[in-house]
């Protein structure tokens, strides 16, 4: 129980930070800390999932990190901690933590969708976006959000099938020394573009988005392959 308690403790320090950064490029780019200004904001440019695709892998990441999911489950890690500070308590209170995880879960998912998917936004059309309010507009639009939602649940337990336990040194190895200098660094540069974007005129809108598509699309690159 004290591993999992020093664990838990450790591991949530280290990833809310980069988790915290990877928001920074949304508000620079919706200009506004308001959830429905950046889903305004993706209407008029696209989804973030693409104008800001390194934000995501940082934000995605962190979420399993700071929910405690596989891989990143070192706090609760069975085969060396039975089930870490799980172990101090049974019944109601047991089952309490595990509710508080699936409630943490949606609440990552929800996050994922407002930030980067759009929110309630259906793809390919505008008219959910426009125009007085309606039944069927509101029931469409919370079977979009809900949708998305759905789908980041299913990717929770598909990782959880999928990925191996990491050891505690790379956990804590990937949130300092990987994580958080990207999270720095990608700041800058989408602070850069913005900058330079809006200096030169490009108004908001798909041009916008495409350009930023293709800044992220060489920063993955050299991410991942170079």
């Amino acid at each position: 129980a004290l591993l999992g308690g020093l664990r838990s403790s450790a591991q949530m320090v280290s990833y809310e930070i980069a988790m915290g950064m990877s928001t920074i490029p949304i508000l620079l780019l919706a200009g506004n800390v308001s959830l429905n200004s950046i889903i305004a904001q993706q209407a008029t440019t696209g989804w973030n999932v693409f104008g800001l695709s390194v934000a995501f892998f940082i934000f995605l990441v962190a979420a399993f990190a700071e929910t405690n999911r596989l891989p990143f489950d070192l706090p609760e890690a069975e085969s060396e901690l039975v089930a870490g500070y799980h172990t101090e308590y049974s019944g109601m209170a047991f089952a309490m933590f595990f509710l508080s995880e699936y409630s943490a879960m949606i609440t990552a998912s929800a996050l994922m969708t407002t930030l980067f998917f759009g929110g309630w936004d259906i793809p390919f059309t505008s008219w959910d976006n426009a125009g007085a309010w309606s039944v069927l507009k509101t029931v469409l639009t919370f079977g979009a959000f809900a949708t998305k939602v759905l789908f980041f649940l299913f990717f929770y337990i598909w990782i959880r099938w999928t990925l191996p336990r990491f050891r505690y040194d790379q956990l804590m190895s990937l949130g300092w020394k990987f994580m958080l200098p990207v999270a720095l660094a990608y700041i800058v540069i989408v602070a850069t573009a913005i900058l330079a974007l809006d200096a030169a005129g490009v108004a908001r809108g798909p041009l916008y988005g495409a350009i930023l598509f293709g800044i992220n699309l060489v920063l993955l690159v050299l991410l991942f392959v170079v």
